[in-house]
């Protein structure tokens, strides 16, 4: 599979904005989950493998689940994990 500066493309923008308007992907319309389909066939190169599209569709889902876990403050400060890896 392509990588995502390979697939041109380094961050679900779409996704993110809705997330940002507080909406999250559990509330995520039909119409909205379509345009976030199109905006990835629009800018995918088309020697792009079903499986790169695969992959571009589950980047942006991570990412924004990510950033919403994030927003909703359920995270782990990085020194909380070392000092957990340390015990």
């Amino acid at each position: 599979m392509r990588t995502e500066r390979e697939l041109g493309r380094s961050a679900p923008e779409g996704i993110l904005t809705k997330l940002a308007k507080k909406e999250t992907l559990q509330t995520m319309s039909v119409a909205t989950i379509k345009t976030e389909l199109r905006d990835i066939a629009d800018h995918i190169p088309e020697s792009a493998s079903y499986g790169d599209v695969m992959y571009e569709l589950y980047v942006r889902m991570k990412i924004a689940k990510g950033r919403q876990a994030a927003e909703e403050g359920r995270i782990v400060s990085h020194d909380d994990v070392k000092q957990k890896f340390m015990k």
